[in-house]
């Protein structure tokens, strides 16, 4: 009989702890204290130590300093070197003296010919740059002129005539060049070897 009571109050007990516990108070089986066992995790322990720092000899220390300070003085005193310009240097083979050209020496007629044709051309060029520039000077005017009939004409008509066309534009034209184009003319793979020195300071 002893037996079985203690059995029934050791029942009754659990079963009002686990209504106080998951029945009527949810957020005593929220707390950190009544956490399930499943949840809990912990992490790999870390036996590591902060890095001891090494032992500096003043002594050394300072000669690496003394090092550097002398190093500095040195670069200091020599001027830095300059990169040259490999553009603006001759090179040596084209210095020698034995590769001078002998210019050839023209008769008088030849040289009176050419004096003669040179001024010919110079007179010509003038000409076409006056003609070119007489023909802008013209066709300012006109169209100075033409203005300002159509703005007696209309306001209107004045006011468009002044916009600027927007549809000339993109404008392609070939011009003549100096010479013509030559139909064997082979154009280069553009294949090159680099041997652009590197210099270092």
């Amino acid at each position: 009989m002893a037996l079985s009571r203690c059995l029934s109050c050791f029942s009754t007990r659990q079963t009002a702890s686990s209504i106080f516990l998951f029945g009527e108070h949810h957020h005593a089986a929220r707390s950190l204290w009544f956490a399930p066992v499943m949840t809990i995790k912990t992490s790999a322990a870390l036996r590591a130590e902060p890095k001891k720092k090494k032992k500096v000899d003043p002594r050394r220390e300072q000669i690496a300093k003394d090092r550097l300070k002398k190093k500095l003085k040195k670069l200091e005193k020599v001027a830095p070197e300059l990169i040259p310009i490999e553009d603006f240097l001759t090179p040596t083979k084209f210095l020698d003296e034995t590769r001078e050209r002998t210019v050839p020496k023209l008769s008088f007629e030849e040289s009176e010919r050419r004096a003669l044709l040179l001024k010919d051309w110079s007179r010509y060029k003038q000409e076409q740059h006056m003609a070119e520039v007489q023909a802008v000077e013209n066709a300012l005017e006109a169209q100075r002129e033409a203005l300002e009939e159509l703005k007696l004409e209309s306001e209107e008509l004045y006011r468009a005539a002044l916009k600027p066309d927007l549809s000339l534009f993109p404008f392609t034209h070939e011009g003549p060049v100096y010479t013509p184009p030559n139909p064997k003319y082979e154009a280069p793979d553009g294949k090159y070897n680099d041997i652009t020195r590197v210099y270092t300071q």
